[in-house]
């Protein structure tokens, strides 16, 4: 044992030994500080006394010094200080003590003391005065001198001021040039901000972490694959597309898409935002494009990934302050001659990302430029499900939560409201102290994400709340008997959000094209809840404000854009482009024949919707006072209340508006014209 223990503490000893003492990090160097200590030196040298002389006063000089026999001379220096010299053996008298340190080559120098004389014709009577019985040879020469500060006038004339001004401009270029990191300082404000990933960088975002994008990712990889591969493509003569452009709505994955790009590709990666091109000084807009693409070409091949391009892509001749330089467009020419102008270089490929496709210029989406178009739209159900697999992977999950079936409870959801979704699940779970995440927290998250916070503690009057009842009821109703919708999932009063009082939840399917009659019935079920309380109470209130939003933008999204009218024809008015700007490409009489059709489409709807719940009126009462007790029911509670949807039985005409409805329509019109 005394052996090992002898050879275990040799170890610790040479381990001890190995063992570099940790050095506390230096401080990092500022060149302020060079700055600093100049001016303190400036400062010293301006305002500190000459040669360290000790500061006395007129009456000490005169009791002290001057008879004592102890002032050698005095020197009276522009007229307003005294500078005393004592004489030799003077200063060996321990009255003068705090000189002795004071010496040059062991003799110590004048002047010893100084004091401020005031009005010179006062000085030199009291010092005649004091002398008037001294002997000729013991009395105190006074002399006068004129001295110049012209380092200390230098400074505080001209240097001070100068340095004031430009402390002055460098604070306000620094603040409008964006602070001093990453091209914010004065002299780099032309400089490229791109952040520069090579392939020791830290992006560890792959391929497998982007799901439910399987046909952008297969376009991506095949540009990652030519600057792995090159010989591959052309040796068969075929050529990289110069530039990709990610389009997609909001939280689809773009910037996820380009930073897996950054991970796999294994080249230099230049990643900026559109809007770092963007700067009020003219010119430097141009000045970063080109500062960017001449760092692309010496790390050729290379790929830049522009994120928001519409920030400086918007298409030029649009902007409605005439006779100014636009610095957007300049900075957009630069643009499109940098990426295939007259001497454009090979090795480099552009990645954009936007979500505004409609408005970058058209010049910038030709071939050659941005050859590809990769759509990156809403992932669906299987997409969904691959999305909740790479979300669910850190989370410490109850064995009932199915990435499936979640998948289905989230129709319209992009990747970004999973993967909040699966946070606030986390969270809610935490905040219940619970050991793993059940379906029931994703539930909760599912609602927390549609209709917002919980009001727990928001107090509704009774009445308002039987009101709500009917009102979410008569959704219900209409949305459970009428064919084409999507199954109701849930009903709720429970206040959520900031102004909803109650939500309705759907359980939507991938769905891109709607017949007439879908989107009819969509609006008989939106305004189910306006229905049902003018049947019930014979009066409405102000909780269908969103509701009458939704089917206002429905209704003229079927008569002037989709074409589902048969006085307004088979004609689109939609502008995707904005090319007629603020003028309409209609007549006033096609308008004002517009506005007739929409209302009475929506009178027509409204007309269904009440016989519906006239109908189903028992139903109607028995599932409203239900939702009164529970507050929430589940798909499951409305089939044991309303039965299964009978599509097959139930038959919804709308029904035929007569010419006096027209004329009242037409009339109120009138009327609100001669009121405006």
């Amino acid at each position: 044992m005394s052996e090992n223990q002898s050879e275990n503490q040799k170890n610790d000893s040479n381990e001890n030994k190995n063992k570099k003492p940790k050095v506390p990090p230096m401080p990092k160097f500022n060149f302020y500080w060079i700055y600093g200590i100049i001016a303190v030196v400036f400062i010293a040298l301006t305002f500190l006394p000459k040669n360290g002389a000790n500061k006395t006063s007129k009456i000490e000089f005169i009791n002290k010094m001057l008879l004592a026999h102890d002032v050698e001379k005095v020197v009276v220096v522009n007229k307003s200080v005294a500078e005393i010299y004592l004489k030799k053996e003077a200063l060996k008298n321990d009255k003068y003590k705090e000189l002795k340190d004071r010496t040059i080559l062991g003799e110590s120098v004048g002047p010893h003391y100084f004091f401020e004389i005031g009005d010179i014709a006062s000085f030199e009577k009291d010092i005649n005065e004091k002398q008037k019985d001294f002997p000729a040879n013991e009395q105190v020469a006074v002399e006068y001198v004129t001295q110049n500060n012209y380092l200390g006038d230098f400074l505080l004339t001209w240097m001070l001021p100068l340095i004031i001004l430009v402390g002055v401009w460098m604070f306000i270029m620094r603040r409008m040039a964006g602070g001093p990191t990453g091209g914010g300082q004065i002299f780099n404000i032309g400089k490229s901000r791109a952040q520069l990933f090579d392939k020791d960088g830290h992006v560890k975002t792959t391929f497998k972490d982007v799901a439910g994008l399987d046909e952008a990712k297969v376009e991506v990889m095949e540009i990652v694959d030519f600057l792995k591969n090159p010989k591959k493509y052309t040796n068969l003569g075929g050529k990289i597309p110069k530039g990709a452009l990610l389009v997609g709505p909001p939280g689809t994955g773009k910037t996820l898409l380009a930073k897996a790009v950054a991970g796999e590709a294994g080249v230099p990666f230049f990643s900026l935002s559109g809007s770092d091109f963007v700067e009020m000084f003219v010119g430097v807009g141009a000045s970063r494009v080109r500062d960017l693409f001449k760092q692309a070409k010496e790390k050729a091949p290379c790929i830049i990934f522009i994120d928001e391009i519409d920030a400086v892509g918007r298409a030029r001749g649009k902007n409605l302050v005439q006779g100014g330089n636009d610095e957007r467009e300049n900075t957009l020419n630069q643009l499109l001659t940098e990426m295939d102008g007259f001497a454009t270089d090979l090795g480099v490929i552009i990645l954009a990302a936007t979500n505004r496709p409609d408005i970058l210029d058209s010049a910038l989406l030709r071939p050659g430029r941005f050859d590809r178009q990769i759509s990156i739209d809403k992932p669906d159900l299987n997409g969904r499900a691959e999305i909740f697999k790479v979300h669910l992977k850190p989370l410490k999950l109850a064995s009932d939560v199915n990435p499936e079936r979640l998948a289905t409870q989230t129709a319209g959801f992009a990747g970004a409201d999973i993967a909040n979704i699966c946070n606030e699940a986390a969270l809610i779970a935490a905040r219940k102290d619970k050991t793993a995440v059940d379906m029931q927290d994703f539930q909760d998250a599912v609602d927390r994400v549609i209709g917002g916070l919980e009001k727990k503690n928001k107090i509704i009057s009774p009445e308002e709340k039987e009101i709500i009842a009917y009102h979410e009821s008569g959704h219900a109703i209409v949305g459970w008997f009428l064919e084409g919708l999507d199954p109701l999932v849930k009903v709720s009063i429970v206040p959520r959000g900031v102004a909803a009082l109650g939500y309705a939840q759907y359980l939507p399917k991938d769905q891109y094209l709607y017949t007439t009659e879908q989107l009819k019935n969509m609006i008989c079920m939106t305004l189910g809840g306006r229905a049902a309380e003018d049947l019930i109470f014979g009066r409405i209130s102000t909780g269908a404000q969103n509701d009458l939003e939704r089917i206002t933008k429905m209704a003229y999204g079927m008569v002037t854009i989709y074409g589902m009218n048969d006085k307004i024809g088979n004609v689109s008015f939609y502008d995707a482009n904005q090319e007629y700007g603020f003028t309409k490409p209609y007549s006033d009489k096609t308008a004002e024949m517009i506005d007739i059709e929409v209302r009475l489409l929506i009178e027509a709807c409204f007309t269904a919707t009440k016989n519906l719940l006239i109908e189903k009126r028992d139903k109607l009462e028995e599932l409203a006072k239900i939702l009164l007790e529970k507050e929430i029911l589940f798909q499951h509670d409305l089939l044991e209340i309303l039965g299964s949807r009978p599509f097959d039985k139930i038959e919804i005409e709308l029904p035929t508006i007569e010419t006096e409805v027209v004329d009242t329509i037409q009339n109120s019109s009138v009327e609100e014209s001669k009121v405006d």
